[in-house]
């Protein structure tokens, strides 16, 4: 049956989707003079439409619509390409942060019905205050001491130590690198490294898991930044460019901020001569502080201790290996690891027992945590119910 559509809405499914003629016509097995017929008299059949709205990840309620919808984010956009917003999301990025929200909004109205009160540290600062006051203040409600980084051993331990901080301390933490539990649908760093959404009772911190470990730390102490000022946003947080970048004041403050949490100005100074004994003093500092190499560069560009023409040169060598290295990256793991990480444990937590004392529909247990029947059950046996 065929049915007629408008054809600026089916060209705009497609190109949200990032996808030319011809790669949707790869995907749907048809020519790409055929897709260009849909998109000029908007005829199709609907099992093609079907298709259609599968492969470009839309809604088939949307390809009906007389217009195409707005696409913008629900929450500020702070993310940038060569100094221009970046105009349109991915069906990728729209969908976790829509996931992510109907999971605060239900984890808000559960920790108001057990009767817990609002974090007093969102929004407790301003983009007045000092960013080294808000990053001490940042550091002593999650706990860590000066030189905690350096006492772990590996990235992955020190990502580990500070996610089970961020959520002794009631936020929300969320690391995924693909959209729910579809590993077909990874998540472009690129695109985005992280978000939060923030709230005084279920603030929330989402970090693209597809992105490096020792980058996903700037991207915790960043979000954590936002949490302080209480303010939603999402950012491609790449403040570490050799060129400067004109960025909203609200992203500024919490880049300075992130920063100084990430890597102290004190601590930094005080192991910088035996830093300059290595035969790579940047790898050697992005070791003690569990950090990216170009971000131990950046923060000794930015306090003075080497000119900027010494860090152009060191950013251009790594950039260049460090896109080798992500290309040889490989996916992989425990499945229920990997989901206490995607679910977060105290979300998870929060579900499975509602579920288990009858407070929670199971199939809304399902639609929360991406599981369902017996996997979401041992999912709930693993965090001990």
């Amino acid at each position: 049956m065929d049915v007629t559509f408008q054809p600026q809405v089916l060209r705009w499914a497609r190109e949200r989707a990032g996808l030319t003629d011809e790669a949707l016509a790869g995907k749907l097995r048809v020519a790409p003079a055929q897709v260009q017929r849909w998109e000029q008299t908007g005829t199709l059949k609907l099992s093609q439409a079907e298709k259609l709205a599968t492969v470009t990840h839309t809604p088939l309620g949307f390809l009906f619509l007389a217009e195409p919808p707005d696409d913008r984010l629900p929450i500020p956009d702070y993310r940038t390409v060569d100094d221009a917003p970046v105009r349109r999301p991915s069906p990728d990025l729209l969908e976790t942060i829509q996931a992510m929200q109907r999971r605060q909004a239900w984890m808000r109205d559960f920790l108001i019905e057990e009767g817990e009160t609002p974090l007093p540290f969102v929004g407790s600062a301003t983009t007045q205050d000092q960013p080294r006051a808000v990053a001490a203040a940042m550091r002593k409600t999650l706990g860590v001491q000066n030189g905690w980084a350096d006492a772990v051993s590996t990235w992955s331990g020190a990502v580990l130590l500070l996610r089970e901080k961020i959520e002794a301390a009631r936020i929300l933490i969320v690391i995924n690198g693909v959209v729910g539990n579809n590993t077909r649908r990874k998540l472009d760093p690129n695109e985005f490294r992280g978000f939060v959404l923030s709230d005084p009772y279920a603030p929330l911190i989402f970090v693209n898991g597809a992105d490096a470990k020792s980058a996903q730390m700037f991207t915790f102490a960043h979000e954590l930044a936002h949490l302080w000022l209480g303010a939603d946003g999402v950012s491609d947080l790449d403040p570490l460019q050799p060129q400067p970048v004109q960025r909203a004041p609200l992203e500024q403050f919490c880049n300075s901020v992130a920063a100084e949490f990430v890597v102290p100005e004190q601590e930094l100074r005080e192991r910088w001569a035996e830093a300059q004994k290595q035969d790579e003093p940047y790898q050697f500092l992005a070791r003690c502080f569990k950090v990216s190499p170009i971000v131990t560069a950046r923060r000794a560009l930015d306090v003075g201790l080497i000119p900027r023409e010494a860090f152009f040169d060191f950013y251009n060598r790594y950039v260049e290996d460090d896109r080798r290295t992500q290309a040889a990256r490989k996916s992989g793991g425990n499945f229920w690891n990997t989901q206490n990480v995607r679910i977060g444990r105290r979300f998870g937590t929060a579900v499975v027992r509602a579920a288990k004392e009858g407070r929670l529909l199971y199939q809304q247990a399902y639609q929360l945590t991406g599981l369902r029947g017996k996997t979401f059950d041992q999912f709930a046996r693993n965090l001990g119910y």
